[in-house]
């Protein structure tokens, strides 16, 4: 996903570059430290909803940031402070330690959440994470419209010509396909994007529909 400024850049992100393939996906995952007293998402929300401007967020990444502006706009919640870090591992330990109440984190957590030092809520991607089925979608606790997951894709200068993007989709098609590519991808909580939308073409509707959709109006 376009999780960040793009808008601002001195380039014109959708056509200085030209998309070669999709990758992969990441999604967040809501955590919070194991004393809030809310045991699942609609408990949250609620507790949330009772305390407004209570709750302290971390924020270890532009992206985190975004999701937790996201996840306040489609549950109409509050948070108190968001926390700014810099990188994952201090917000964790200042989870871990309740210093802080949520954060919107990744795959890399999970051990943390199955030690029983942190508790996760929700994953933000349309289906369970391989590395995590016990974790429950947003839409499968009935809010839909926080699916989304940042995204990788792979591209070259924009002028590049069609053929060496067909020979570069060409040899990242095949790096996807095989086997030890996948399961260490996957043992890193990325989801491969399906074979049918690992083209050029794919790519760059991806980059186009996220632009409509995070560009500001």
């Amino acid at each position: 996903m376009l999780n960040g400024a793009f808008y601002s850049l001195s380039y014109d992100v959708l056509n200085a570059f030209a998309p070669i393939s999709p990758l992969v996906t990441i999604p967040d995952v809501l955590f919070s430290s194991k004393t809030m007293p809310a045991n699942d998402l609609k408990e949250l929300i609620a507790w949330l909803n009772a305390n407004p401007d209570k709750a302290s967020v971390g924020i270890s990444s532009v992206g985190s940031r975004l999701a937790g502006a996201f996840f306040q706009k489609e549950t109409g919640t509050h948070f108190g402070v968001f926390v700014p870090y810099r990188g994952a591992a201090p917000a964790v330990q200042d989870l871990m330690a309740g210093q802080i109440d949520l954060l919107f984190g990744g795959p890399n957590e999970l051990p943390l959440m199955r030690a029983g030092n942190i508790k996760a809520y929700a994953v933000s991607s349309d289906m369970r994470m391989a590395v995590a089925p016990d974790i429950s979608t947003f839409a499968e606790m009935g809010r839909p419209a926080l699916s989304r997951s940042a995204w990788y894709g792979l591209f070259a200068p924009g002028r590049t010509p069609r053929d060496i993007i067909g020979k570069l989709n060409a040899a990242a098609v095949e790096a996807l396909a095989d086997s030890a590519v996948r399961s260490r991808l996957v043992e890193l909580g990325f989801e491969v994007f399906p074979r049918e939308r690992q083209t050029p073409e794919a790519l760059g509707a991806q980059v186009k529909a996220d632009a409509e959709k995070w560009w500001p109006s």
